[in-house]
């Protein structure tokens, strides 16, 4: 899901003075509900906290639309940043509980965050050098001000957020559907309350809700005709009719703005975050550094962790335990940061590698000079299975076979369901079960395999349709059977009438070979000794991402479906493989 929101929900009063247990003894002041203007007028509020006595002190920045009264229960990081001695404003953004104004998520945070920060840095108890913090959603704000170019803005630290509307509110074309869930569960009963209409109003009764309708909502044809979010999310539907390669969504794309920013960025995320999270701090990384090329100091750093969306504090993602060095301190590394690039102390950040990893399996750190790093990208090729075996073969040499396929069937209303509704590794073996999954695997593995940075899979690829959507999903398989993701669903998709999002939506002519491109996959993962990988190929994966029609219409206005025939070929003119970064380990 977009956010794990759900944790900020329930508002209490917050005393006027706080006890900083950390700091023997001294006091924070809190003003409340303090009025933050906009430049058109809104007025958002803020809570700020700093240190009691007179003085000066660098600002951190949090914004967020789960409730700043919530956000201050759940977290830490505020109560430590006053007791190093920052001031922290923490606001609700535009529509959101104590704030003005009408919520249009994402859509206004780029100038709201820019008057914030200037705000802070304007204020009589701040000495105008400015931080920003924050994960998903608080994390996407900062990037969206950022390349507004505040100019009191310092440093940032933007957690498990996007680089590009491409991959974030669609990914290789199709549509999230979990905007669905976040809006519902997160957003609109609030919204409810606000603007009094009916339905539900505490995240309580909209989860009850969620769980009788939200089934209902999702398998919902056309897209367009989802009436329960029509009064309370009208943005949504903006949205939908804004296809993913529409210029409309350039207030929402990065990657051709890093040169707006001159602040710190220390980019965070992790294997198993949401799709748009690894490839988002990985693509931000690669832009800051082009941008600051020439720079003696980029003043920006990669973390990936093996966690999902919000977990930085766990050894464990889904089925995997990755042992007790893989949690990390998220307060810790953000007031590092913030204490180097804000206030300016000498704590060694900058002379740190820029890029630290974690390589699942093998389940330790790595630091780097470089991401990715070095690497021998290793093809292996798809090899259709015998009559006797239910599996095909990934191998290291091209099948030659003349004219070779694979042949499945797709059938929109019987879609490939994700058995699992949470985030992490989870064992898809019986999804091979399925006539429409081809499966292939390497051989058994002899050696400790490592595979770290981005993975491109080739498909060559006909159908008898208009259009179709191609799946290929790596797994890590052990001896018994079990078969584990190394990434969340999203990276790993392509429609093929996306195949060139550069010429927009081009429907493919029933018959004709065509090569899909899926170079989104990433991930960190040692394949053991006696493992083998795995390579899933189907055509929908439900209710992650919207179904194909593959009737050549588009899901947003038609409820029409069609089954296809899709064949994957496999021949010397067609070696359909995929590109694997594998990582020596001599190290």
């Amino acid at each position: 899901m977009k956010l794990w929101a759900s944790l900020l929900i329930f508002t209490t009063a917050v005393p006027v003075f706080a006890q900083d247990s950390t700091n023997g003894g001294t006091h924070t002041v809190l003003d409340k509900n303090v009025a933050v203007p906009m430049r058109d007028g809104v007025i958002l509020r803020a809570d700020v906290l700093r240190p009691a006595g007179a003085g000066k002190f660098p600002v951190l920045v949090y914004r967020t639309p789960y409730g700043k009264d919530a956000a201050q229960r759940e977290y830490t990081t505020f109560e430590n940043a006053v007791s190093r001695g920052y001031a922290v404003v923490v606001q609700d953004v535009r529509g959101r509980y104590h704030s003005d104004g009408d919520f249009r998520p994402y859509e206004n945070e780029g100038r709201d965050g820019y008057d914030t920060i200037e705000w802070s840095a304007s204020q009589p108890w701040s000495n105008g050098r400015v931080g920003t913090f924050g994960l998903s959603y608080p994390g996407a704000v900062q990037w969206l001000a950022a390349v507004q170019s505040p100019p009191h803005l310092k440093a940032m630290v933007p957690a498990m957020t996007f680089s590009t509307p491409q991959n974030f509110f669609y990914a290789g074309g199709t549509w999230d559907m979990s905007w669905i869930d976040w809006i519902w569960n997160n957003i609109a009963w609030n919204t409810r309350v606000r603007k009094n209409f009916p339905g539900p109003r505490t995240y309580k009764e909209a989860r009850v809700a969620w769980k009788e309708q939200g089934q209902t909502m999702v398998n919902t044809l056309p897209l367009l005709d989802l009436k329960p979010l029509q009064q309370v999310a009208p943005y949504y539907f903006d949205w939908l009719r804004h296809p993913p390669e529409d210029s409309w969504w350039n207030w929402s794309e990065l990657r051709d703005k890093y040169s707006h920013t001159t602040a710190a960025v220390l980019n965070l995320s992790a294997w198993y975050d949401d799709n748009y999270g690894p490839e988002g701090a990985t693509t931000n990384y690669a832009g800051l550094l082009q941008a600051r090329r020439g720079d003696k100091n980029t003043q920006t750093h990669l973390l990936l962790g093996p966690w999902v969306h919000g977990g930085t504090a766990s050894n464990r993602s889904g089925e995997r335990d990755f042992g007790p060095t893989a949690a990390i301190d998220y307060d810790e590394v953000i007031l590092r940061w913030m204490d180097h690039y804000v206030k300016g102390i000498d704590n060694g950040v900058d002379r740190e590698k820029p890029v630290r990893y974690f390589v699942m399996g093998q389940n330790e750190w790595r630091d780097a000079d470089q991401w990715p790093p070095a690497a021998k990208t290793t093809p292996m090729f798809l090899v259709p299975a015998t009559s006797s075996a239910r599996s095909g073969l990934l191998q290291t040499t091209p099948f030659e076979n003349k004219d070779s396929f694979t042949q499945f069937v797709s059938d929109p209303a019987n879609p490939v369901t994700n058995p699992y509704d949470s985030s992490g590794a989870h064992d898809y073996a019986k999804l091979s079960d399925r006539a429409d999954v081809l499966t292939f695997d390497s051989a058994v593995l002899q050696q400790d395999t490592e595979v770290t940075g981005p993975i491109t899979v080739r498909i060559f690829v006909s159908c008898d349709c208009r259009d179709f959507d191609l799946w290929a999903r790596l797994l890590d398989v052990a001896p018994d059977g079990t078969a584990l993701n190394l990434m969340s669903p999203g990276l790993d998709v392509q429609r093929a009438s996306y195949r060139d999002l550069a010429r927009g939506r081009e429907l493919v002519s029933p018959g004709e070979v065509y090569e899909l491109k899926l170079d989104k996959l990433i991930t960190s993962n040692l394949f053991l000794q006696g493992h083998r990988i795995r390579l899933q190929v189907l055509a929908s994966f439900s209710p992650n991402f919207s179904r194909n029609l593959q009737s050549g219409n588009s899901e947003a206005n038609s409820a029409e479906t069609k089954k296809a025939n899709i064949r994957i070929f496999h021949d010397a003119s067609h070696p359909s493989q995929v590109l694997l970064p594998i990582v020596s380990n001599t190290r």
